[in-house]
């Protein structure tokens, strides 16, 4: 059985609003829900588990109400951390389940659903595997290089790197023995905590609209692709 656990914590401070970006409407629905309905579409008996602030789910339970949203899940409090929220969803998994679990960004509403099932067909068999889309943009790296100098930098070939997306998916028992390693500050997603792990990561192909909301810019560009 093949699970996805949603992460959403952001509090909508890049946002400027006092409502956290995951709540706030994209084409007359919250983002969330949106994202939530797109991995219901990939497939009708992927279980579910939606990670969020305890503080806030009184007010997502309000706007499920509202919204009559009524796509099935289990909730999870969210963690201090990414990492915690991700071990609160994965304690809602059976420590003998089999098959494949994704983990994916609560504000991320467009992944494409080809993304989304060849990144759980590849984990059958690679058992960790991330989404990535291409750099196009020239890259920079910055250094300083003493304490009386100002930074410099130098260009750096971008066909040597590749923004991350997500859902991220890997075989259900590796991630959960990967997330009983104690946290460091290197776990900058569920990636690192399997690399750190001992384990390698197999790329595949994400899709450029896959955006992470997190700007009112974003939410601009999230309103034209809703259009």
């Amino acid at each position: 059985m093949d699970y996805v656990i949603i992460v959403a914590g952001g509090k909508g401070l890049r946002m400027g609003s006092d409502i956290p970006k995951q709540f706030l409407p994209i084409g007359g629905k919250p983002v969330l829900m949106r994202t939530l309905e797109r991995f219901r579409e990939y497939s009708p008996t992927l279980q579910m588990i939606l990670v969020l602030p305890k503080a806030q789910q009184d007010y997502w339970h309000q706007l499920c109400e509202e919204y009559h949203f009524d796509v099935k899940y289990q909730l999870a409090d969210g963690g201090e951390t990414r990492f915690h929220s991700v071990q609160h969803g994965l304690a809602l998994i059976p420590d003998d389940a089999h098959g494949v679990v994704g983990v994916h960004d609560g504000v991320r509403p467009f992944p494409s659903i080809d993304v989304i099932r060849n990144s759980y067909e590849t984990a059958r068999t690679a058992k960790a595997v991330i989404p990535v889309i291409p750099v196009v943009e020239t890259v920079r790296h910055i250094s300083l290089t003493s304490h009386l100098s100002p930074l410099t930098s130098k260009t750096v070939p971008r066909n040597d790197y590749r923004l991350v997306q997500t859902p991220q998916c890997f075989d259900i028992q590796l991630l959960k023995a990967a997330n009983r390693q104690p946290y460091n500050d290197g776990f900058t997603d569920d990636a690192s905590v399997v690399e750190a792990f001992g384990f390698d990561i197999t790329l595949v192909e994400g899709n450029r609209e896959n955006i992470k909301i997190t700007t009112p810019f974003d939410m601009k560009i999230a309103e034209s692709l809703i259009k």
